[in-house]
């Protein structure tokens, strides 16, 4: 596609590389400008072009333009038909990079994951910079209309960035015309507008201080909404709009309501005394009364007294809280969560603690150890473990390799970790910590080759990979061309998120044994991984699909190499320009898999999520719904305690029943129960934060029935 950008010089643009596709409008790479994007209308109408004249026309101050950062991701230029015709066709706007939605902040499980050291004064900051964003907005007459967590980006330095700004509500000031906002999420939705048609209604500043407050309420409580909460009454328990309607806020300081806090969110307490108040201001008094909501500048005043009256924990200095407190109450919350502390030690970090599972209960260590498999993530990413290290070494020569392929159970992108021995040194990135703690692991009497390897293998089979790692590097200290070895280590890095390590194993293998296939599947595999955090994706998933291409060459029979690349492939085609030929590859795939072996419930799964999404934008929504859920069938007749397949075969049917028809009651009640189903298997299997995840996906079938 061509366009053409006006200023500040004339210039024809060839957009051809698409970043993300949505219900009304493609956004594109700029070839001349990586800073930009473009985003282009399906469908431009005048409205469009009005709105987007007026919004260049006053532009809002950056409230954080003398740090170099955006705070607003506001229209730059507009972009015109090349063909002459000069109709507005889109605009330019700032690229945001290197930023994540608000909700992987709040939500401590993904804060866990991707920026552990973001501790509680990172998030009163960030609230603080959010806060500063809505005054300037609300200070030049917009109103953002749709607030919601999906349009919020943050830092890992807590720098926040509004986008999605051409959804706003604007008034022209020449002509005084409102382009409405004409969505709008319930959660976030203040009372006055709850199951209102928003198209019909001017957007005020008040309404945008109730999702304002929503938010700094979550982000402060650890992801709780302020109107959630454990029912109290007989029947089922309202949805949040019902609630919000109401004036239901839980933590309610003068009126009963019908609700008690979960036993699993913060106390009230912990919130500083002034915040308390603004909340109280804006969910109770505001109520009946939106005027008395604070505004954007009040919240923000009220943030920065609270950031400067905290104090640290002599425990763990991660851990800072109000000095309205008399102890450390992320202390005693890491208590109540049974040991998951909200905001781990710097040592925890560095030993990695954070990202380990929940101790289980004594009795379980009395069965048999089973390789690792990963949880499911909510935000559907596929994971999968290497494929298990080589059996014990026997010096027989008539030895043979038996690959135990582990069966994926998990999605979720996890951090990565830094480990190292004194082999690897000058291949693999240093730290300090991680090397004194695996040299005072090392034992003092030197070991043979085979009893080295064996020790490793039994580390790694007791899912002690730190052990696994020192043990197979000190067999390879002794036979340093040992592929086996060397692939196993790479395998013990790879479950420690150690992705480059693990590359730097597995290419180290290859040059010893180019026909090594299981270091080219898990190669790929680690490459997979690292797309999600380089800077260039494309590449990373490119170089793996080259690794199980190589595979697949060496042995067209090669069932795993078959579905992961299919799952590349699927991940791919989000942002591809041409996704249906993508995810028409990637179910290719996973027939091939299907057809080498009937029983690869994995590749049952794996194609029910790809029809599950081609059905998000295909008009025959009905057949790829049927053809996800026949697919989840097959994986359950196979693997019948696959959760995960429970799980998104519920969600699938929950989609369905929300398009009504006759048989939406009866897709609602199958809902329900898949996703009781994989709730069950999850607790059984001591998975808390997919057990979580699934009792959160059961309050929305419920609340939206």
């Amino acid at each position: 596609m061509q366009v053409l950008r006006c200023s500040p010089r004339k210039e024809i643009l060839s957009l051809n590389v698409s970043l993300g596709r949505g219900g009304e409008a493609c956004v594109y790479a700029v070839p001349s400008d990586n800073d930009l994007v473009a985003k282009i209308y399906h469908k431009p109408t005048t409205a469009h072009a009005d709105k987007l004249q007026a919004m260049l026309a006053n532009p809002p101050e950056n409230p954080t333009a003398s740090l170099g950062h955006i705070s607003i991701a506001w229209p730059e230029d507009l972009l015109r038909a090349a063909d002459g015709k000069n109709s507005i066709l889109g605009f330019l706007m700032p690229r945001i990079q290197g930023m994540r939605p608000i909700i992987d902040f709040y939500n401590p499980r993904t804060r866990r994951q991707h920026c552990p050291l973001f501790n509680y004064q990172y998030l009163l900051r960030t609230a603080r910079n959010l806060a500063a964003a809505f005054a300037a907005l609300h200070a030049s007459g917009y109103c953002i209309g749709d607030v919601n967590e999906s349009n919020i980006l943050v830092s890992d330095t807590a720098l926040v960035t509004l986008i999605d700004t051409d959804s706003f509500q604007v008034t022209d000031p020449n002509s005084n015309v409102v382009y409405r906002c004409p969505v709008g999420k319930p959660e976030f939705t203040p009372p006055e507008l709850q199951n209102k048609t928003f198209a019909q209604h001017d957007r005020e500043i008040s309404h945008d201080l109730f999702g304002l407050a929503v938010l700094v309420f979550q982000l402060l409580m650890e992801g709780t909404h302020p109107f959630s909460g454990i029912f109290q009454g007989a029947i089922e328990p309202p949805p949040y709009e019902a609630r919000i309607a109401s004036g239901h806020f839980t933590y309610s300081q003068k009126r009963y309501v019908p609700y008690l806090p979960t036993p699993i969110a913060p106390p009230w307490e912990i919130l500083h005394p002034s915040l308390q108040e603004l909340f109280v201001r804006c969910f109770e008094e505001g109520h009946n009364n939106p005027q008395l909501r604070p505004s954007a500048q009040t919240w923000l005043s009220a943030i920065a007294e609270a950031e400067e009256s905290l104090i640290t924990c002599t425990t763990n200095p991660q851990h800072r809280y109000n000095n309205h407190m008399r102890s450390c109450p992320w202390c005693e919350r890491t208590v109540r969560l049974g040991g998951r502390d909200p905001f781990p030690s710097h040592r925890a970090i560095e030993a990695r603690e954070h990202l380990q599972p929940r101790i289980k209960a004594r009795k379980r260590y009395n069965q048999t150890p089973h390789f690792p498999q990963r949880a499911m993530s909510p935000q559907v990413a596929n994971y999968w473990q290497p494929m298990t290290p080589s059996g014990s070494y026997k010096p027989s020569k008539k030895s043979k390799l038996y690959p135990v392929i582990c069966c994926l159970l998990g999605f979720g992108l996890l951090g990565y970790a830094d480990l190292m021995i004194k082999f690897t040194q000058p291949l693999v990135s240093q730290n300090a910590y991680t090397q004194q703690t695996i040299k005072s692991t090392q034992p003092n009497n030197k070991l043979s080759f085979a009893d080295s390897y064996q020790q490793g293998y039994i580390a790694y089979k007791e899912r002690d990979y730190d052990k696994a790692i020192v043990n197979f590097s000190q067999a390879i200290e002794q036979e340093p061309t040992h592929a086996r070895a060397i692939v196993n280590r790479g395998n013990a890095r790879y479950n420690l998120k150690d992705y480059e390590g693990a590359v730097t194993d597995y290419s180290q293998a290859l040059k010893i044994n180019p026909n090594q296939i299981k270091a080219l599947v898990n190669r790929g595999n680690a490459r997979y991984m690292l797309a999600e955090y380089s800077n260039d994706p494309d590449k990373e998933y490119n170089l793996a699909i080259a690794d199980y291409n190589r595979a697949i060459g060496l042995d067209n029979n090669e069932i795993e190499a078959y579905v992961r690349r299919g799952i590349v492939r699927a991940q791919m085609a989000k942002y591809s320009g041409e996704s249906q030929q993508a995810y028409k590859k990637a179910i290719a795939d996973f027939t091939q898999a299907i057809q080498l072996n009937v029983s690869k419930a994995e590749a049952y799964f794996q194609r029910g999520v790809v029809y599950y999404q081609i059905a998000q934008y295909s008009s025959n929504y009905q057949q790829e719904y049927n053809q996800a859920i026949a697919d989840f069938n097959h994986a359950l007749t196979i693997s019948p305690k696959l959760a995960k397949a429970y799980l998104k075969r519920g969600m699938v049917r929950y989609e369905l029943a929300q398009y009504g028809g006759s048989e939406s009651n009866k897709n609602q009640a199958k809902a329900v129960e898949d996703i009781q189903a994989s709730a069950k298997i999850f607790l059984e299997q001591d998975d808390m934060d997919n057990y979580q995840q699934a009792l959160s996906n059961m309050c929305v079938v419920i609340e939206n029935k």
